[in-house]
C-alpha cells in the first residue's frame, strides 16, 4: 500500500477501547486513560483503565473458564484447530493491526506489517499444529507397577507484556499457554493496548469460549500489581524491564507463590573479528540490529565490539549506514526508521546520550531529536566510540537507537568485555573458524548466541534470557514447560 492508503486507513481506524471480560466488552467502573500517537503526538484513542476490581473480574473469568469451563478438557486437535482459525483470522486483519501497532508504538508500518504481524500469525500457526503431538511418559518400573508422567495444564495465566512488540511478545506467551490448556488474563502496555484490545476479539471469533482469554488495560502499578499479588493466578509471564521483573518476584512471595517467568533487559554484545567472513555485511547488520524497531528491542547489538585493527573500518560502514537511514512518518513505506514510543521514552534515551557525552565517550553521528515539526517522539540514530568499558553507556540498557562501539586487542578481552554485563539475553560472533564460532559461543553467558548473522531464527528454536535478563523460555516446544504441571501417577497392579 501507499502512504495515502495508510493514511486513509488510519482517518477511519475505530480502534476497540474497552476490556474484554469472560467473553464480554466491559468498560470497568468509568476511568479511562488517553493513548497517544508517538508519531505526531495526538490521542488515538480513550481507554478503559483497569483498577483491581476489573482485574478481579477478569481473573475470576478465567477461573470459572478453566475450574468448569470446556477448554482444559477440550481434545488437544479441537484447542489446535481454534488456534489455526486464530491465525487464519489474524492473517484476515494483518493490515488493520499492522495499521494499529505502527500507530500506537511508532515502529514503521511496513516492519508492523512484514516483520510483527508474520510473527505473530506465525506463532498461533506454530503451537495449533503442535497441540495435539505433545506425548507423555511411563517409565519403565517394577513389574508389579504401572508409573505414569503426564503434563498437565497450570491453571490461570496472568501475562504482563510490553510495548516495543506489543502483538509478537503477546503471541508468545498466550499461544502456548492456550495450546496447553490454560486460560489467560492478558495486560498489555498502556503505550500499546489497541492492538491486543483486537486481538482479543479476535480470538472470540476464532472460537475462543468465553473467559478462556481475558484482556484488561492499565498502568503497571495498578492493573499489573493486581495481577502479580491476585491468589488466583497460577503463573505469571511478564517481558518488560529487570526492575518491574523484580517486583513481580516479590508480589508471588507476597501473595501465592505462583510461579514467574521473566524474560527481562538486555545489553547485547556483537562481536566482530577481523576473519569475519564478510565485515561489509557484518556492519550492515551491525547497523540494522541497533536501529531496526528504533532499538526499542531487548535484544538490540548495542554494544559493537570490534578487533582493533578493523575496528575504525567497521565504524565508518556503520556511521555510512546511520546517516542514510530514513527517519520519518511510519505510516509512509519509505521510512526505516520510526518514532520512539513516546516523549518520556525519547527523554530518557536522551539522558542517556548527555551522560555518554559526559563520560568521555566521542559521538560519531546522530545524538540529536529529529522532526520537532511533526509532534512525535522521534531521534537520529547515534553511534558513539571510545566507550570505557566501565561507562554507563556500555553497562545500562538504553532501549533506543544508540550504539556503544569498543575495540579490544584479543579474542580473552572480546568476551571479557562481552560478559561484562548484569544482562545475558543475547550475543552476537563474527568469524569464519569454525572452532572459534563453537569455543566462543560456549563462553557467551547469552540465552541465544548468532553466528554470522544477527536476530535470525523460527519457532521451533527457545528463547530467553541467563542472569539479569531473566528465566524460562518463549518459543518452541520449551515454552509450554511454563504453562504445565508436571504429575506423577503410581498404580501397584
Amino acid at each position: 500500500m501507499t502512504h495515502e492508503d495508510w493514511l486513509h486507513r488510519a482517518e477511519t481506524l475505530r480502534p476497540v477501547t474497552t476490556h474484554l471480560i469472560d467473553g464480554a466488552d466491559e468498560a470497568g467502573g468509568g476511568a479511562a486513560f488517553a493513548v497517544m500517537s508517538p508519531r505526531d503526538g495526538r490521542v488515538l484513542a480513550e481507554v478503559a483503565d483497569a483498577g483491581a476490581a476489573e482485574v478481579d473480574a477478569a481473573v475470576a473469568a478465567a477461573r470459572r473458564a478453566f475450574d468448569r469451563g470446556p477448554w482444559p478438557r477440550l481434545a488437544p486437535a479441537e484447542r489446535g484447530r481454534v488456534l489455526l482459525r486464530f491465525a487464519d483470522l489474524l492473517e484476515q486483519h494483518r493490515a488493520e493491526l499492522a495499521l494499529t501497532v505502527s500507530l500506537e508504538m511508532g515502529k514503521p508500518v511496513t516492519d508492523a506489517h512484514d516483520i510483527e504481524l508474520r510473527a505473530v500469525i506465525n506463532t498461533f500457526r506454530w503451537y495449533g499444529g503442535l497441540a495435539d503431538k505433545l506425548t507423555d511418559e511411563a517409565p519403565h518400573t517394577a513389574p508389579d507397577a504401572l508409573a505414569l508422567v503426564t503434563r498437565e495444564p497450570a491453571g490461570v495465566v496472568g501475562a504482563v507484556v510490553p510495548w516495543n512488540f506489543p502483538l509478537t511478545l503477546a503471541g508468545w506467551k498466550i499461544a502456548p499457554a492456550l495450546a496447553a490448556g490454560c486460560t489467560v488474563v492478558l495486560k498489555p502496555s498502556e503505550h500499546s493496548p489497541l492492538s491486543a484490545l483486537r486481538l482479543g476479539r479476535i480470538g472470540l471469533e476464532a472460537g475462543l469460549p468465553p473467559g478462556v482469554l481475558n484482556i484488561v488495560a492499565g498502568d503497571g502499578p495498578v492493573a499489573g500489581r493486581a495481577l502479580g499479588l491476585h491468589p488466583d493466578v497460577d503463573v505469571l509471564a511478564f517481558t518488560g524491564s529487570t526492575a518491574v521483573g523484580r517486583q513481580f518476584l516479590h508480589y508471588a512471595a507476597d501473595s501465592n507463590l505462583k510461579r514467574v517467568w521473566l524474560e527481562l533487559g538486555g545489553k547485547s554484545p556483537n562481536i566482530i573479528l577481523p576473519d569475519a567472513p564478510d565485515l561489509d555485511r557484518a556492519a550492515a547488520t551491525a547497523a540494522w540490529g541497533i536501529f531496526f524497531n528504533q532499538g526499542e528491542m531487548c535484544t538490540a547489538p548495542s554494544r559493537l565490539l570490534v578487533h582493533r585493527s578493523i575496528a575504525e573500518q567497521v565504524t565508518e560502514a556503520v556511521v555510512a549506514r546511520a546517516r542514510a537511514l530514513r527517519i520519518g512518518d511510519p505510516l509512509d513505506p519509505a521510512t526505516e526508521m520510526g518514532a520512539l514510543v513516546g516523549e518520556s521514552h525519547l527523554g530518557r534515551v536522551l539522558g542517556h546520550v548527555g551522560t555518554a557525552l559526559a563520560e568521555g565517550a566521542r559521538l560519531r553521528t546522530g545524538g540529536a531529536r529529529f522532526g520537532v515539526d511533526t509532534g512525535g517522539s522521534y531521534l537520529e540514530p547515534t553511534v558513539f566510540d571510545q566507550v570505557a568499558p566501565g561507562s554507563s553507556l556500555a553497562r545500562e540498557e538504553v532501549f533506543g537507537p544508540v550504539l556503544a562501539v569498543q575495540a579490544f586487542d584479543d579474542l580473552d578481552e572480546a568476551v571479557a568485555l562481552a560478559n561484562a554485563t548484569e544482562y545475558g539475553l543475547a550475543a552476537g560472533l563474527w568469524t569464519s573458524d569454525l572452532s572459534t564460532a563453537h569455543l566462543v559461543s560456549r563462553t557467551l553467558r547469552a540465552g541465544t548466541v548468532w553466528v554470522n548473522c544477527y536476530e535470525e531464527g523460527d519457532l521451533s528454536v527457545p528463547f530467553g534470557g541467563m542472569k539479569q535478563s531473566g528465566n524460562g523460555r518463549d518459543k518452541s516446544a520449551h515454552a509450554l514447560e511454563k504453562y504445565t504441571e508436571l504429575k506423577t501417577t503410581w498404580i501397584q497392579l
